[in-house]
Order: C-alpha cells, then structure tokens, then sequence
C-alpha cells in the first residue's frame, strides 16, 4: 500500500515542526545585553590596568634585590590581611601630609587610614560577588559598591571618572580573569581626631 502524498506531507511537516522545536528549546540562550567578555575587551582592560597605575598600590610591594618589587603571587589583592599595621606615625606640621606602609597598600593622612582593596575575582574577599554595575557605581560614586563609604585617597576616583564606560567594562572583564586571592583587607580607619 503506497501512503498518500497528503499523509507524507503531514508527517514530514510534523517532523520539522519537531526539528525546529527541539532546537530552539535546547539552543543556547543568548541575551540582548550579552555580558560574556569578548577576548578583546579582555585585553583592553588588561592593557588599561597596567598604564594606570592600578597595580601600583593594589599589589603588595615586597623587597627584591633593586628595591621595593611588586609580589605578583599577590596581583592585585590589596593590604596584605596578616599585615597589621601600628598606629600611623604622627607627623609634625608642615608640608608633610601622608605616610605609607612599605608595601605601598596602606596610606595615612588626614582622612584616616586607607587599605588598598583586593581587586581579584575572589567572592569572599574581592570582588568576585559584584557586577559590572557595582564596579561602574563605585567609580562614577565614589563610593564602595556605588553607595557604601567613600573611596579614599590615594583612589584616584576623579582620574578614573574620566573613564568611558566601555573603558570600565573592560577593566571589569580582566580583573575577572587574574587568579582570585582570599584575602581580606581591613576597614578603613577613622583619622585619629575623629575617633
């Protein structure tokens, strides 16, 4: 018995029908807003971290055999959290307004006593637990996480303010990548009249 033309029609219609709602349902998702980083941006964040002195304060210096060496077993993780640090030097008036720590993390003047904050991908102690927004907010705030305490100096926040958002996403996307160090920095303290 031959099948009717109709009857194949039907069948291979329902077939592709079938095709079709299988692929779509076990396709991919792809979101409008996609926020895996491409490769490119990776690098652009790399390349902006680099020339723009993040390195310079969030990794700990160490000594080497020319001086004072950034500890790259320790990229961009802030103020070492073993390394307490005594009371800040008072310093006599005059022109001297700041003293730093030898690991060029923690910073003494008259806000207080800033720690540098961990930068890496950790989720305890970096910032492995907050978005893009989150980075952005506290760039463009000058606020932790865009609406908790001040950014401190020797946080450049009006040099970095100047970033574009696009420059911010990237830097964003390479923190991502470099290995996460727990470590947990100390709170910011309070300048000594104030406490």
């Amino acid at each position: 018995m031959t099948p009717s033309p109709l009857l194949v029609t039907a069948s291979q219609i329902a077939l592709a029908f079938c095709t079709a709602a299988l692929s779509i349902a076990f396709a991919p998702t792809v979101h409008a807003a996609d926020s895996t980083p491409k490769v490119g941006q990776i690098e652009r964040g790399r390349y902006l971290v680099n020339t723009s002195g993040c390195m310079d304060c969030h990794t700990p210096l160490k000594p080497g055999p020319n001086g004072p060496a950034p500890d790259m077993s320790r990229l961009l993780s802030g103020h070492p959290q073993a390394l307490k640090m005594p009371p800040a030097p008072v310093l006599p008036a005059g022109p001297w307004l700041v003293t730093v720590a030898a690991t060029n993390t923690a910073w003494s003047g008259p806000w207080g006593v800033s720690f540098t904050a961990n930068l890496t991908p950790d989720v305890e102690t970096g910032l492995g637990a907050w978005t893009v927004d989150d980075f952005k907010a506290t760039i463009r705030g000058g606020r932790h996480m865009g609406r908790g305490r001040p950014a401190l100096p020797p946080m450049p926040i009006a040099v970095y303010d100047n970033f574009s958002d696009d420059d911010l996403e990237a830097v964003f996307a390479y923190l991502r990548t470099i290995p996460p160090v727990k470590n947990r920095v100390p709170e910011p303290e309070a300048p000594r009249a104030a406490q």
